[in-house]
C-alpha cells in the first residue's frame, strides 16, 4: 500500500496543466471595444484578471463571451485572450471556479451567473468558452436536463470548448474502479478526494456526470467542440532542442464521447495542438486557436488595415 498514494497522485495531477497569467499590467489595445455603460457585480464572474475588484463593465448593448478556464487556473490565465477579443470590438468576462469542488456545483454556479449576466444585456447574446475542465463546467451548465437550468428564454447562446475530456480523465480511471475501492477499504477514495477534491469521481470514465452528459437547452444554438491532437507536442526544450516536458494531457479518445460528439447543433473540429498551447502562454501565441474561432464565427474577421496591430498585440501579449 505504501506505493498506492504517489501512483494516484501521479495519475490524477496528469488531468492538470497550469499556466502563469499572461499580459502583466500593460493596458489592453481597445480595438473596436464599445465604451462600457454600467457597472455591474456577478457572483463567479469578473473581469480576466486576478485583482481582488470583481466589478464587471458592461456595454449592454453588445453581446458577451465567458471564458471558462481549466483545472489549475484563473480569471488571469486568460486576460490575453480576453484582449484578443477586445482587439476585435467583443466584451468578455471570466468565470472563477474551486477546481476542488463537484463540477455539478460550479457548473450550477456558472449556469446561475450566465442568467444573471443575461440580465444586464438589452439583447442576451452570450458565448461560453471553456477550456480543458473548464469545458465539461461550461457544457454541463448549459443542458436542459439539469436541477438549475439556465431559465431566461430569450437567451441566445453559443458554446465553445476546447481540448476538454468528455470521455472522462484515463489517468484518473483508477478511482472508478469497484474492486479496488473495496479492497482499500476506503482508502482508494480518500487519496483519490485528497488529490482532485469533490469532483474525484465525476472525472472518472464510470460517473453520471460523464455517461449522461445531457442535451443542451434549447436556448443554446450551437456547440463548436475544439478537439486538440497533442501526440508529439512540447513545452519546454532544452539548449539541444531536446523536450524535457511535453504538452500531452488528454488524448483523442478522452476528449471524444459519443453522446457528446454526435449531438445535435455540434461541430467537431481537430487541431494538431498541445492542451495548453493551444490558448496560448508565454512565448506561444494561440495562432491555431484563433483561426478555428475566426473560422466559426465566434471571432470577428481582422481587418485588413488593423491586421499589423493585432500582430504587435500578439507580440506583447504572449511575449516569452
Amino acid at each position: 500500500m505504501k506505493s498506492f498514494f504517489p501512483l494516484m497522485a501521479a495519475a490524477a495531477l496528469a488531468g492538470c496543466a497550469a499556466s502563469p497569467p499572461l499580459a502583466g499590467d500593460n493596458p489592453s489595445d481597445p480595438g473596436r471595444l464599445p465604451a462600457a455603460h454600467v457597472a455591474v457585480k456577478v457572483p463567479g464572474l469578473g473581469p480576466c484578471h486576478d485583482a481582488a475588484d470583481r466589478t464587471l463593465y458592461l456595454s449592454p448593448d453588445q453581446p458577451a463571451n465567458i471564458l471558462v478556464h481549466g483545472c489549475r487556473g484563473s480569471a488571469g490565465r486568460f486576460r490575453s485572450l480576453a484582449e484578443v477579443l477586445a482587439f476585435h470590438g467583443q466584451q468578455t468576462v471570466c468565470f472563477g471556479y474551486d477546481d476542488r469542488d463537484s463540477l455539478m456545483l460550479s457548473s450550477g454556479q456558472l449556469a446561475r451567473a450566465v442568467d444573471q449576466l443575461a440580465g444586464h444585456l438589452e439583447t442576451p447574446q452570450i458565448t461560453v468558452i471553456g477550456h480543458s475542465m473548464g469545458g465539461l463546467i461550461a457544457r454541463k451548465a448549459l443542458v436542459a436536463d439539469r436541477p438549475d437550468p439556465v431559465r431566461k428564454p430569450d437567451l441566445d447562446l453559443r458554446l465553445v470548448t476546447v481540448s476538454a475530456p468528455f470521455a472522462g480523465i484515463a489517468s484518473a480511471r483508477m478511482c472508478a474502479v469497484t474492486a479496488l475501492r473495496l479492497a482499500t477499504l476506503g482508502l482508494n477514495d480518500l487519496a483519490c478526494w485528497l488529490i482532485s477534491g469533490d469532483n474525484w469521481y465525476e472525472i472518472t470514465h464510470a460517473s453520471e456526470f460523464i455517461r449522461q452528459p445531457g442535451q443542451l437547452a434549447p436556448q443554446v444554438r450551437s456547440h463548436l467542440k475544439v478537439v486538440t491532437d497533442e501526440r508529439n507536442t512540447c513545452r519546454r526544450r532544452d539548449a539541444a532542442g531536446r523536450c524535457l516536458e511535453d504538452d500531452y494531457i488528454f488524448s483523442l479518445a478522452e476528449q471524444r464521447y459519443p453522446p457528446v460528439t454526435e449531438a445535435p447543433d455540434t461541430t467537431d473540429v481537430e487541431v494538431a495542438a498541445g492542451h495548453v498551447e493551444i490558448v496560448g502562454e508565454s512565448g506561444v501565441t494561440p495562432d491555431k486557436l484563433i483561426a478555428v474561432l475566426q473560422q466559426q464565427g465566434i471571432v470577428l474577421p481582422t481587418p485588413p488595415e488593423r491586421r499589423s496591430a493585432f500582430d504587435k498585440l500578439l507580440a506583447r501579449l504572449y511575449a516569452p
